[in-house]
């Protein structure tokens, strides 16, 4: 166990079980859907609010995973609404040759890997805050993001906190977290390889 985490269930254990629902749902919500939480923590919150969900009776495990996916749900929600909003209409504006080529170059990154760019991110502390506001501020298909928002809130969110719930009795469930995160980080790296180079190889035939 990492020392923020045992910092995090140290701290926790003798919360009451909604104001412990509430922080938890908070700190994922601000960490996810404001830029400037960019700097909490999720991971290492989500493993500890797992072990003190097993460690404690009085925590639901299904509330609290029902808490997690909404806030991580949400909170990418709110960030897309912002780059779609505000940040897309506020480029627009700038006629700079160089801002244009760069809304362009988004376009088709996000048409093209926002989904896997999206779920991927969700395992990467700091990324995960900037790409929902950024898939907003692009074109990417709003359903396409809605899709993908839901399998990371569920895989990152969810699947962490349980892990660390069942780490609690099972020590060797302390690896899951970790492993799930690169196997996703993994596979998301592959998909953006082989598409950016079947994309050149079309470009090319052109």
């Amino acid at each position: 166990m990492s020392d923020l985490t045992r910092f995090f269930v140290e701290n926790f254990e003798n919360l009451a079980p909604f104001v412990f629902y509430l922080i938890v749902g908070t700190i994922i919500f601000v960490e996810t859907g404001v830029l400037l939480g960019f700097f909490l923590p999720g991971d290492s919150l989500l493993f500890a609010a797992g072990i003190v969900a097993a460690s404690h009776g009085n925590i639901n495990p299904a509330i609290l995973a029902i808490v997690v996916f909404s806030a991580a749900f949400l909170g990418d929600q709110v960030g897309f609404a912002f780059g779609r909003v505000i940040g897309r209409p506020y480029l627009d504006k700038r006629k700079s040759p160089k801002i244009q080529k760069m809304i362009a170059k988004s376009d088709i990154y996000y048409q093209k890997y926002g989904f896997w760019a999206v779920v991927g991110s969700r395992f990467i502390p700091w990324v995960r805050t900037f790409v929902p506001p950024i898939a907003g501020t692009s074109s990417m298909n709003y359903y396409k993001f809605l899709l993908a928002n839901s399998l990371g809130a569920l895989i990152w969110g969810v699947g962490i906190t349980m892990s660390g719930y069942y780490a609690a009795s099972i020590p060797w469930v302390k690896t899951w977290a970790v492993t799930i995160g690169w196997i996703f980080i993994t596979l998301w790296l592959l998909s953006l390889t082989v598409n950016f180079v079947r994309h050149r190889q079309v470009l090319r035939d052109k």
